[in-house]
C-alpha cells in the first residue's frame, strides 16, 4: 500500500513537471554592495570600518608614502623591520631602520622575534567589512612575517586595491593561493571576556591608504 501510494505521488510530481524545462536557472539578482560606487564614499567606509577594529588609518600619496612609513617606524619606536620579497624599495628609503630581507635566506624564527615591525603590501581591501586579504604576492611574503614582528603596517592602493564589498572581492582572488583575510589587530577575548591584543599576531596594525595624485 506504501509502495503504491508512494507511486501515485511521484507520478503526480511527474505530469506537473513535464511541460517545466530540465533545469531551471536560480535567479541571482541580488545585490553586490550595498555601498554608493564612488570612490570617495567606499575610501571613507573602509577607513571607518578599520578603524572600528582598531586598525590606524593612514592617507598619503605615493610621493608622501616614504616620508611616511619613516615617521611611523619612528613612532613606535621600530629599530628593525621585516622586508617581505617584492616590496617596492622606495616605501622604506626614507627610514633609518635596519632592513631585514626575507628573500633567498629565509630570516630564521629568532630574527624574526627580535624584529621589531613588517611592512607589507597587500592583495585587496573590503571597505564594507574593514578586511585587508593578503595572498602571499609580491610585497606580502610568508604569513608567518605578519605574526611575529609586533608592529604590521599594510599599505592599500586605493585605485585598484579596494572594493566595496566581499562578493565584488571574490572574483579577484585565486582560490589556489593561501589566503589570510586580516580585520584589525590580533586580538581575543577568551579570557573572562577581556579584550587582550597580540596574541595571535601584531598588537598594532596601521594601513596606510595610498592615492596617485592625494
Amino acid at each position: 500500500m506504501k509502495q503504491r501510494s508512494r507511486e501515485r505521488v511521484l507520478d503526480r510530481i511527474r505530469q506537473a513537471l513535464a511541460d517545466r524545462p530540465d533545469t531551471l536557472e536560480p535567479a541571482r539578482d541580488y545585490l553586490s554592495t550595498h555601498t554608493p560606487d564612488t570612490p570617495d564614499t567606499i575610501l571613507n567606509l573602509l577607513h571607518e570600518n578599520l578603524a572600528d577594529y582598531r586598525a590606524i588609518v593612514h592617507r598619503t600619496t605615493e610621493t608622501e608614502l616614504p616620508a611616511l612609513m619613516a615617521e611611523l617606524l619612528d613612532r613606535h619606536d621600530a629599530h628593525t623591520v621585516a622586508v617581505p620579497p617584492g616590496l617596492p624599495a622606495a616605501w622604506l628609503s626614507a627610514t633609518t631602520a635596519e632592513q631585514h630581507h626575507d628573500a633567498d635566506a629565509p630570516l630564521t624564527p629568532h630574527q624574526l622575534d627580535t624584529t621589531d615591525a613588517v611592512v607589507t603590501s597587500c592583495a585587496l581591501a573590503i571597505a564594507e567589512t574593514g578586511t585587508i586579504v593578503m595572498d602571499g604576492g609580491p610585497g606580502q611574503g610568508r604569513r608567518v612575517l605578519t605574526l611575529v614582528p609586533d608592529l604590521h603596517i599594510c599599505v592599500v592602493r586605493a585605485e585598484d586595491q579596494v572594493v566595496a564589498s566581499i562578493p565584488q572581492a571574490l572574483p579577484r582572488l585565486d582560490p589556489t593561493r593561501p589566503q589570510t583575510w586580516i580585520s584589525g589587530p590580533s586580538a581575543t577575548s577568551d579570557i573572562e571576556l577581556d579584550r587582550v591584543e597580540g596574541v595571535h599576531g601584531p598588537r598594532r596594525l596601521d594601513v596606510v591608504i595610498v592615492t596617485q595624485y592625494g
